[in-house]
């Protein structure tokens, strides 16, 4: 048992110590209350037996009860009012102090043989509450001390007595200082492990608020017992409304599948894994993925249900991407192929017809008939050569460009288009950010991307383009990039059909008339050459906005 001041325990303390024991504030409290009472109940007796009790001694009680008022006094401002720490000297002093109030009351209430001889062992005790062993001995020593100067006051000295007396003052030193150590250390023990719970706790609810993922406990009464933000985000609810209150069917307005789901394991205690549903908030939906798992919480006797369910728009949009990816690379090699086998017999066919026509015995009939061969002809030619545009979609040559430069110069070559409206307006905004492409295609991107808003906004077309730097929380989920830039070009049109926007990058897929449907193809191609990514995003009452992801370094690791 060591007997540095590091022993001691914490005066910073509330009232109690770890492990159950007082602490040493509680314990002076009793030790003041004590000590007042028993000053003043001797002084009390003493006072009343005045005729029989020699002047000496209710002179030296009268002046034990005052300093016991004047010391505890000060006690009680110091470590009550004041709360100054309880250092080893301020509780050797009150310890000291005791003893000698014992020994005053001893010395007038019959020495070795009074009544109050076992006050010295509420003292021992006491220090060796609040003291390191050592502490503990040395006031044990005190005591025993004092103890055998009373005894030397009878003549002869009982020393069988005394002996016994003191002897079980160390006893209960010794029995006292160790079961206090012990229980220290066992509370000491006790408060490290309330502590690392706590950090557990902390740590958990700060992933839990963290988490991107929405997570809720629904009990078997279908009561809310837990929601994380990200459940409030997605949901669009407040947990304050709920908790503790019925859930499920607000849950069911929200998502019928997730409802289902939670119900479900309720009712089986299985767990549903990697299941999908929707969340409807108004007029918007969006998918999730969803797991439910079942469990007995502590102080609950039915089955409860942990849901957790994720936005998957993200992930499904990379999923469609890839496959429309993959899609318009077998359709580009069919389109290559049947470009050059029916452009060279189409040119024969052009120009035979051509020559039909001027020939002299060729009359009305037949020269109108060769000139509308020669024009449908030039129109499949035509044709022919925005399909060979679509399949030459390929990066060239790559060096650092600034995509505001290209956005700019592919707004003025728009401006100057014949299917640009007179009153349209164009907006740039942004700021100047280079990567690292091919100038060419991305010109190419803008400007069917541009030329494809008005056309789709019609009259009063209202188009802005963006160019700006993003970090990795503006991207999509799923996609991985230090460092991306941005083109955004949006519009003030009618949005885009249900029914057309699955499809709207696939080739020959078009919503206006007399489109030929390759223009947002060679757009996704184009991206695709600089392992970007294009997305769509449509609404009647807004417009559309196309979303393109560059890398600004074209390496290796950023096409990963």
């Amino acid at each position: 048992m060591s007997a540095s001041g590091d022993d001691l325990p914490n005066p910073k303390r509330e009232s109690r110590l770890s492990g159950g024991l007082p602490g040493p504030t509680s314990l002076l409290s009793w030790v003041y209350v004590s000590r007042i009472s028993v000053a003043t109940v001797v002084f009390l007796a003493a006072a009343f037996s005045f005729s029989t009790v020699a002047p000496g001694v209710i002179v030296t009680l009268s002046v034990a009860a005052l300093l016991s008022l004047f010391v505890t006094g000060i006690s009680v401002f110091l470590s009550h009012v004041r709360k100054v720490p309880l250092s080893p000297t301020f509780l050797y002093g009150q310890a000291i102090f005791d003893l000698g109030l014992v020994t005053t009351v001893l010395w007038v209430t019959g020495g070795v043989s009074s009544d109050f001889t076992s006050l010295y062992i509420l003292v021992i005790a006491v220090a060796a509450l609040t003291m390191p062993f050592r502490g503990t001995l040395i006031v044990t020593f005190v005591a025993a001390s004092m103890y055998f100067l009373i005894g030397t006051i009878d003549q002869p000295i009982p020393w069988l007595a005394v002996t016994l007396q003191i002897g079980v003052f160390f006893s209960v030193a010794f029995a006292t200082g160790w079961l206090a150590s012990r229980v220290r250390v066992v509370g000491e023990q006790r408060q490290q492990l309330e502590q690392e719970v706590q950090r557990l706790r902390l740590e958990a609810a700060d992933i839990l608020r963290e988490i991107s993922g929405g997570i809720v406990t629904v009990d078997g009464d279908s009561t809310l017992v837990f929601a994380n933000e990200a459940a409030e985000n997605l949901l669009a609810f407040s947990n304050r409304r709920f908790e503790g209150q019925p859930f499920l069917d607000f849950l069911r307005s929200r998502s019928e599948e997730l409802w289902m789901a939670i119900v479900g394991t309720q009712r089986d205690g299985r767990r549903q894994v990697r299941a999908e549903g929707t969340i409807r908030l108004g007029n918007r939906k969006f998918p999730i993925g969803l797991t439910t798992t079942p469990h007995v919480m502590e102080g609950v006797g039915s089955l409860s249900v942990t849901a957790i369910f994720t936005d998957i728009s993200d992930q499904k949009r990379l999923n469609e991407l890839n496959v429309r990816t993959e899609r318009l690379e077998a359709v580009a090699a069919l389109s290559a192929s049947l470009a050059h086998e029916i452009k060279n017999p189409l040119a024969s066919i052009r120009s035979s017809v051509e020559q039909l026509g001027k020939s002299e015995r060729a009359d009305d009939d037949d020269r109108s008939l060769s000139q509308l061969v020669v024009r449908e002809s030039d129109r499949l030619s035509r044709l022919l050569s925005e399909f060979l545009d679509f399949t030459r979609v390929r990066m060239v040559e790559s060096h650092t460009i600034d995509i505001q430069d290209v956005a700019r110069t592919a707004v003025a070559l728009v401006r100057e288009h014949p299917d640009c409206p007179s009153d349209a307006a164009i907006e740039i905004d942004g700021s100047s950010t280079r990567v690292e492409g091919d100038e060419d295609l991305l010109h190419r991107v803008v400007v069917n991307l541009v030329l494809n808003a008005l056309q789709a906004a019609g009259v009063n077309a209202r188009v802005k383009v963006t160019t700006r730097q993003v970090d990795v929380n503006d991207l999509p989920t799923g996609v991985a990039s230090d460092k991306s830039a941005m083109i955004r070009v949006e519009d003030n049109g009618p949005g885009i059909p249900e029914n057309l926007l699955r499809n709207l990058f696939d080739p020959f897929v078009t919503g206006r008339e007399g489109g030929t449907g390759l223009g947002l193809a060679i757009v996704q191609r184009a991206v695709e050459a600089h392992h970007g990514l294009v997305f769509v995003d449509s609404d009647p009452d807004v417009g559309t906005m196309f979303s393109v992801y560059l890398p600004t370094r074209n390496s290796n690791e950023a096409a990963a």
